[in-house]
């Protein structure tokens, strides 16, 4: 299609609102976004589906678009801090994204009071002239109430709050304990001292381990059993319980509070391993060589008694002191712990030797008091036990997916995609302005990203290149469409072990029991996919790309229904995670409300065309320092380095780069923390001597602070999408500091604190 005749053709989209006014036409062609200006958004809303065509290209060639058409209103409820002003009634939406307050008439407050949080629902559409009117729905409460980030974020991300009434009567109904009846066609694994093994907050445990030394071929090895509840003896195909998982598809994990897929009496009574009752479970039951390769495996379904509920804390102090106080309580198992480590270890260097990816990143844990508040951001950290469960887990799931495989039926795999194309030249881009000596073949593997994770473990700025190696990989999705999981490095892999809270996992158990049934799984009729999964749908679409000269072979209905339910779950997945971050930024922000004007070291982790993000030492909180913080001084983004340097010194900020922030301004609502930039007396002394002398001084390690400049504070732009460098766009910089006045208040400051000023010659602290 030429220039004209794309400017004239209209196309269908969903818009997505941006919070500085402008929006975007999310295409449902696949085609790029299309920008829509702030008057292009005055009658449509955040998440309204349109017809709309382009009207222009900006000069770098990006399209503009204009609506033409209204299709279809988004039906999801704003939610919105209740506010008067000067007689006038409206709700500020929580989520920026919307643009515009919503009237409401004086009768249509219903019992909130002002400032409060409540739901509006819209009695009247934006117009051109005109803004939205609403009605009060529900009011949730005050702002600062205990839980009210949560009553937000589901409500906010669609998550489902309630289960049915169907699904509660049908579960009121299901028996206490397992019944003799359901030992019927079960293997009986109630004397095999299987275990679970969890963090010390887990309430549901799905999977228990045992593990013995064994004969494999002529060699040794072990016998290893990972035992699922089996939660599809419970949930039937098509059942109200059924319909409520599938609706949710995940459960969802808040500080303090789960929202679960399964009510309660199965998440955390029949379908939960706890210890000392039996339980009925699926199991793969493998046998692994020396080298830590399955020799052979076999799936059944079974009735088990978990001997004991391990924590990751306890079984990590036991194998490292097996004549600890740890090991002591617990005499009888401690062997089958060290079979278990045993295995692990095989399995580990099976992993090596494959070349998975393995990076160590930092993971953080919300710790909460009673009233939701933060007491505490700690790290968590991953022990052998931690490492242990996750390399059985994963033998399941490889057992179950080929298991699937090999009976040709259908089913869902997890599939993680390796870098795309663009990704793979911006990273090899990236490593060779590093001066990294490996770089990407053209059909990367897997081993190639462990080998430059590996080789740049001790370099300085290891963290900034495991930080890009780990940017450039895809996120993993549900598809019955087998095309292997990159970052493990398998040929085939699904989700087995988790049915209490991934329906996913409960399909795949529905197809492994049909296969040894010899029966075949059909899924029953699954509800029309909305706009959740859209983007997902045309990623799928995009991979399957058939050669010219073959013809396209239409996928049957029965794919096709997988194909949808699979979409489903990986947009609820992302769902989930989406909300679980929205709650997690609103405590941290409440948290750095106390922190204000306090200072503290960091790290940047990210770097934009507007600024800098940096993650705090102690807290592993992250804000921006936007470009208008660095100074006088013009920074250029350099994509390929992940930088931005000063034109003027050859300042540079780089992933990786240490610096002192003081934490300036919280917005609870918009998520957001700014941090501003803090320079010791005695860069500026040197930075005065610099100016006197005139001298350009050199980039140095990149980790100097810069002082900050004259300009006021621009708003944050956290969209790459609508961002810009300022300076940039006007051409020039930004304007100079007078450093003589400050080198001045700074002498003066530390004068009236008694100390002595810093000699000029003094050398700088060194920053990584």
């Amino acid at each position: 299609m030429n220039e004209k005749n794309s400017l004239l053709a209209e196309f269908e989209g969903v818009v997505s609102g941006h919070r500085d006014g402008h929006g975007f036409v999310v295409r449902d062609d696949g085609q790029a976004d299309i920008y829509l200006p702030p008057n292009e958004m005055r009658a449509v809303l955040h998440r309204d589906r349109v017809k709309a065509r382009i009207v222009r290209l900006d000069r770098k060639g990006r399209p503009e678009g204009r609506v033409t058409e209204i299709i279809e209103r988004s039906e999801a409820p704003i939610i919105g801090r209740l506010l008067q002003e000067s007689g006038v009634w409206l709700v500020a939406p929580e989520d920026k994204r919307y643009g515009q307050d919503v009237l409401i008439p004086k009768g249509a407050t219903g019992s909130a009071k002002p400032g409060q949080v409540v739901v509006v629902e819209l009695t009247e559409p934006p117009a051109l002239y005109g803004q939205p009117v609403g009605r009060v729905k529900e009011v949730l409460g005050e702002i600062d109430d205990p839980g009210m980030e949560i009553e937000i974020a589901v409500r906010k991300y669609g998550v489902p709050l309630e289960f049915s009434d169907a699904a509660m009567a049908q579960a009121r109904a299901l028996p206490d304990h397992v019944r003799p009846a359901d030992h019927k066609h079960r293997v009986d694994l109630r004397d095999v001292p299987l275990v679970t093994i969890d963090g010390e907050d887990a309430r549901d445990f799905d999977d228990a381990v045992y593990c013995e030394p064994a004969k494999v071929g002529r060699g040794k090895g072990w016998r290893l059993l990972v035992a699922i509840a089996d939660v599809s003896h419970y949930v039937q195909t098509g059942s109200s319980i059924d319909v409520d998982a599938y609706d949710r598809a995940t459960s969802v994990y808040f500080p303090r509070r789960v929202i679960p897929m399964l009510p309660e009496k199965l998440s955390n009574g029949l379908c939960s391993l706890n210890p000392g009752v039996e339980r009925l479970c699926m199991v793969c039951d493998m046998l692994i060589n020396a080298k830590g390769e399955i020799h052979a495996y076999q799936f059944y379904p079974a009735v088990m008694f978990s001997h004991a509920r391990f924590t990751y804390t306890e079984v990590a102090a036991i194998l490292q002191n097996t004549r600890g106080p740890e090991a002591q309580g617990r005499k009888v198992l401690v062997p089958y712990l060290l079979n278990l480590h045993d295995v692990y270890r095989a399995l580990l260097a099976a992993r090596q030797v494959r070349g998975a990816v393995d990076f160590e990143t930092t993971e953080t844990q919300i710790v909460c008091d009673e009233s939701g508040r933060i007491e505490k951001i700690v790290p968590r950290t991953r022990n052998d036990a931690h490492k242990l469960i996750e390399e059985a887990m994963l033998a399941a799931n490889v057992c179950s997916a080929d298991f699937i495989g090999q009976s040709k039926h259908v089913g869902l795999f997890r599939v993680h995609e390796g870098p795309t194309p663009e990704k793979q030249e911006t990273l090899r881009n990236y490593l060779k302005a590093m001066g990294v000596p490996h770089t990407l073949s053209d059909n990367p593997h897997p081993s190639e990203f462990q080998q430059i994770a590996q080789a740049t473990k001790d370099r300085p700025e290891s963290q900034q290149i495991h930080t890009m190696l780990l940017r450039s990989m895809s996120q993993a999705i549900y598809t019955p469409m087998n095309e292997g999981h990159f970052g493990l490095a398998f040929e085939a892999y699904t989700h087995f072990t988790s049915p209490i809270r991934r329906y996913p996992d409960l399909l795949v158990h529905r197809v492994i029991k049909a296969i040894l049934n010899k029966q075949r799984y059909q899924l029953p009729a699954l509800p029309t996919p909305g706009e959740a999964h859209a983007k997902l749908s045309k990623r799928l679409a995009s991979r399957s790309k058939v050669p010219v000269d073959q013809p396209v072979k239409k996928p049957s209905v029965d794919v096709l229904a997988w194909q949808a339910a699979g979409l489903h779950c990986s947009a609820n997945e992302r769902r989930a995670d989406e909300a679980s971050r929205d709650v997690e930024a609103w405590l941290k922000c409440k948290y750095m409300r106390e922190h204000l004007g306090e200072e503290f070291s960091g790290v940047v982790s990210s770097v934009t065309s507007f600024g800098l993000f940096v993650t705090l030492d102690a807290m592993y909180v992250e804000g921006l320092v936007h470009i208008t913080e660095l100074g006088g001084e013009y920074f250029r983004f350099d994509e390929a380095r992940q930088e931005l340097r000063g034109e003027r010194t050859g300042m540079r900020y780089a992933l990786g780069t240490r610096v002192q922030v003081q934490v300036s301004r919280v917005d609870l609502d918009g998520r957001r923390i700014d941090f501003r930039l803090v320079t010791g007396e005695d860069e500026l002394l040197l930075r005065a001597m610099r100016d006197k002398t005139g001298a350009s001084g050199p980039a140095g390690d990149g980790g100097e602070s810069h002082a900050r400049g004259g300009k006021g504070r621009r708003n944050r732009q956290d969209d790459e999408r609508g961002s810009k460098n300022k300076g940039a766009a006007k051409g020039g910089a930004s304007a100079p500091i007078d450093l003589k006045a400050s080198v001045q208040r700074a002498a003066d400051k530390n004068a009236a604190r008694g100390g002595a000023r810093a000699p000029a010659g003094k050398s700088r602290k060194s920053r990584r």
